[in-house]
């Protein structure tokens, strides 16, 4: 326990694909392991409000925290490594700094004097980044900066780490820089250069980096450690080895035998001791040893880029974990899927996953998807528009509401057996107006989720316009389709199962976001087992 917060910021430059978010969250494990209250933070130079509009291919899945916020994709991993709830103070874009602003000189608050970046931008940015540490929740608040260092976008953000460095005073920060050191395959060698010009870009800006993460492919041998620290200006034992990890949660252990951790408490004078990595390790040692395998399909229309699905792919290997299973993920477009070829691309799969999404694009593929695994009996799980997919598709070919539809998808269709909310019908702006973060859920005793969660009250967390329209529940239940989890407060529908079938079950909200290492989730774990059993049962 510390009596003032420190504060640690990541910034990059150049850096592949395991950037600064991964880095960041396995700094806090170790941080956390050793008795310290860590958390970190993603700063986002674009202008967008939050993620909540930008469409998937642009920034991968929109991660939506307990009191709902909007986020980046890395408080996912903030929340998988750490167990820890991130919130609204964790992930805070440009446009949000300069939404503040504007609305401060709106109210008069600026008393007429002329709004600039410096130093009402940079003093706005300073303030987000103390918010955390101000809260006496933590003793360490690690601060991910993203984009890359001379970016024209960064530059505020930049500023407002010199400046921090100087008002906070000497061994309260630590600026970590993650750099690229490529392999030239031609000339057999690494290449520091563009380390070396990263930081001197980082200097120009008034900031000297502490320690040096250096993503490579390859072994840093002694000699370009010793380069690096000469050219760089920071100590030897400060530039830090980050090689690629057969998975991104090697990347803890990885950082402790290069010594991160200590660097780092060094630098804030804080004391290092052995990280309790027991738990952690536990997991490591069931995810690289299982005793058998499945394979599921992950049907959604933004399969082209993995992250559009991040927090589903790591349930998936925490769940896998927990049964000692290695799940295979077969990523299945749905606009690609028709009654022709359905039988080819789902028939071998022990499992089937509908993911959440927006919009009418591949629709049709995913009602077809769910028929076909209803009637073969098929495991099925479907998140959010999964779940909308498997009740159109049930008062389809169950009820025989031919016509039956999401008005999302149809807004003149006479069954709309998935509605606008009420409270949506009036909302004109799109961000940040749907039904976010956690809601309560109250479930059935007789039920598989009831099995599955062994408590008759849950919360789960949201990011949804539409739901399931109470009109026609008595229909679905009659048919067989049981709404088996309800908001008490609204009467929403939460959670779908057909009882008739081994494992089918469709829930309105996201339980992905809520899967860590140490606490898979529930349903992911459950959706697994009873892969592994009608795989078995195939047989």
């Amino acid at each position: 326990m510390t009596t003032n917060p420190k504060y640690i910021f990541v910034t990059g430059g150049v850096s592949s694909s395991l950037g600064k978010g991964i880095i960041a969250a396995s700094l806090a494990k170790l941080l956390q392991a050793q008795g310290y209250r860590a958390t970190i933070q993603k700063l986002d130079p674009y202008i967008n409000i939050d993620p909540g509009t930008l469409n998937p291919y642009e920034h991968g899945e929109c991660y939506v925290t307990d009191d709902g916020a909007e986020t980046d994709l890395d408080l996912g991993h903030y929340e998988r490594f750490l167990n820890v709830p991130t919130s609204q103070a964790n992930n805070v874009t440009t446009g949000r700094i300069y939404q503040s602003v504007i609305d401060k000189e709106r109210r008069g608050e600026f008393l007429g004097k002329t709004v600039q970046v410096i130093p009402h931008i940079t003093d706005e940015i300073k303030r987000r980044i103390q918010i955390l540490g101000n809260s006496g929740d933590y003793d360490i608040v690690i601060t991910e900066i993203g984009g890359t260092v001379g970016d024209i976008e960064s530059l505020p953000y930049i500023e407002a780490v010199r400046q921090l460095e100087w008002d906070l005073g000497e061994h309260n920060t630590c600026v970590i820089h993650l750099t690229l050191v490529p392999y030239l395959s031609a000339a057999g060698e690494l290449k520091t250069k563009p380390t070396q010009h990263s930081v001197k870009t980082l200097m120009e800006s008034g900031v000297q980096a502490d320690i040096l993460v250096c993503r490579t492919e390859h072994p840093l041998s002694d000699g370009i450690k010793t380069k690096l620290a000469r050219f760089c200006n920071v100590k030897k034992e400060a530039v830090i080895e980050s090689i690629d990890a057969s998975t991104i949660y090697d990347v803890p252990n990885l950082m402790l035998e290069e010594g991160l951790d200590k660097v780092v408490l060094n630098q804030l004078q804080l004391k290092s001791d052995v990280p309790d990595l027991k738990r952690w390790n536990e997991f490591l040692k069931r995810h690289k040893n299982p005793k058998s395998e499945v394979t599921i399909g992950l049907i959604g229309k933004y399969v082209e880029l993995q992250d559009s699905y991040k927090s589903i792919l790591e349930s998936f290997i925490h769940a896998g974990a927990e049964n000692e299973v290695k799940v295979n993920v077969e990523p299945i477009h749905s606009e690609y899927l028709s009654e022709s070829n359905i039988e080819f691309k789902l028939g071998h799969l022990d499992g089937v996953l509908v993911a959440p999404g927006f919009g009418e694009r591949g629709i049709e593929g995913k009602i077809d998807a769910v028929r076909f695994v209803r009637e073969q009996n098929i495991p099925f799980l479907g998140i959010c528009l999964g779940m909308q997919m498997a009740v159109i598709e049930y008062a389809r070919n169950v009820l025989n509401l031919k016509d039956a539809n999401s008005v999302e998808m149809d807004e003149r269709t006479p069954n709309p057996v998935i509605n606008l909310m009420a409270s949506q019908k009036g909302v004109v702006n799109k961000g940040g107006t749907m039904r976010l973060g956690t809601w309560d859920c109250n479930i059935e005793k007789d039920s598989i989720a009831y099995k599955v969660y062994n408590s008759e009250t849950i919360t789960e967390r949201h990011r949804h316009r539409f739901e399931f329209n109470n009109d026609y529940k008595d229909q679905f239940e009659k048919a067989g389709m049981k709404a088996t989890g309800l908001n008490p407060e609204t009467g929403l529908v939460e959670i779908v199962e057909i009882p008739e079938n081994d494992w089918f079950v469709g829930v309105q909200y996201h339980p992905e976001y809520k899967s860590t290492v140490k606490s898979p989730h529930p349903l992911f774990v459950a959706f697994v087992a009873a892969a592994l059993k009608y795989k078995k049962k195939k047989k």
